[in-house]
């Protein structure tokens, strides 16, 4: 059974991060191990005062731990980080376990703009763990942030979509995924660069109106968990598209509080399924 490290926030409230990272790992065959950055009382999209208790000592002290045991790890997968500490951290974990495949998802920002959490020193360092990942999984905020460009003004071309695809790859990481790109005449879409094949791949879903927090956790879980079963990167990306996909349509027909993340545990038998996948396109 593959095991990963899942270097993320713990939110006791709102279905994102840990919360959501570690069933949809666990219900696709492969092990969580959790290494909480921070435990939050809730997330930090629109709940009010939320209570928050940084973990940054923890991150060397499980490091340690697992050392001692003599505990391998297939994956290393980081999210947030409350610090720009953090980030030496991770890049200790990723020393510690160099086989491992060290997925990075720069938990940044989001619409053009980075979390109030997330300073311009974070910012930077964030550009150094990203070097070192075999594959990473920003938005397109914080593709843009790790490039230093602005976020773009109007809808991407197919050409600017493959250049900045290429770009980021450019900084280290042999695979780029950037999620919810808006492509001209596709809408939102998932887009992919796989630097050793030279390939170009998009996944397309249909969108409901208004957001959910969390989709981005949750996409990169079901990703990671596919990859790490043998998926090619298209499959994963399908895989991971179509159950997000199902989830937020389900929890917009229960209007539901959008504030509350997506109902995925009504539609998490869908991961355990077999199923074929044919959506994707090349880009």
């Amino acid at each position: 059974m593959p095991r990963v490290a899942a270097i993320h926030d713990l939110a006791g409230f709102g279905r994102c991060s840990l919360s959501v990272i570690m069933p949809l790992l666990s219900v696709m065959g492969v092990q969580a191990c959790p290494v909480p950055t921070a435990v939050l009382s809730a997330h930090t999209g629109g709940l009010g005062d939320v209570r928050i208790k940084d973990l940054s000592d923890y991150l060397e002290d499980s490091l340690a731990h697992y050392g001692e045991l003599d505990l391998n790890f297939d994956c290393i997968y980081t999210g947030f980080l409350n610090s720009p500490g953090q980030v030496d951290s991770c890049l200790s974990w990723a020393d510690r376990y160099p086989d491992a495949f060290l997925v990075v998802d720069p938990v940044m920002g989001d619409n053009g703009k980075a979390y109030r959490t997330v300073t311009k020193e974070l910012q930077d360092r964030m550009k150094e763990l990203a070097k070192k990942a075999d594959l990473i999984t920003p938005n397109l905020t914080e593709g843009c942030i790790l490039l230093n460009e602005p976020y773009p003004e109007t809808q991407l071309s197919t050409q600017e979509a493959k250049s900045m695809l290429v770009r980021l790859a450019e900084l280290g990481p042999e695979m780029v995924v950037i999620t919810s790109a808006p492509l001209y005449g596709g809408g939102k879409v998932n887009i992919a660069y796989d630097r050793p094949r030279g390939s170009f791949w998009q996944v397309k879903s249909e969108t409901v109106p208004g957001g959910y927090p969390g989709t981005g956790d949750m996409f990169a879980a079901i990703l990671v968990g596919g990859l790490l079963r043998g998926d090619s990167l298209p499959i994963a990306m399908e895989r991971s598209t179509r159950f997000l996909e199902l989830a937020i349509k389900t929890t917009y027909g229960y209007g539901t509080d959008t504030r509350y993340g997506v109902l995925f545990e009504k539609v998490i038998p869908f991961l355990t399924e077999e199923r074929m996948f044919s959506g994707y396109e090349r880009l």
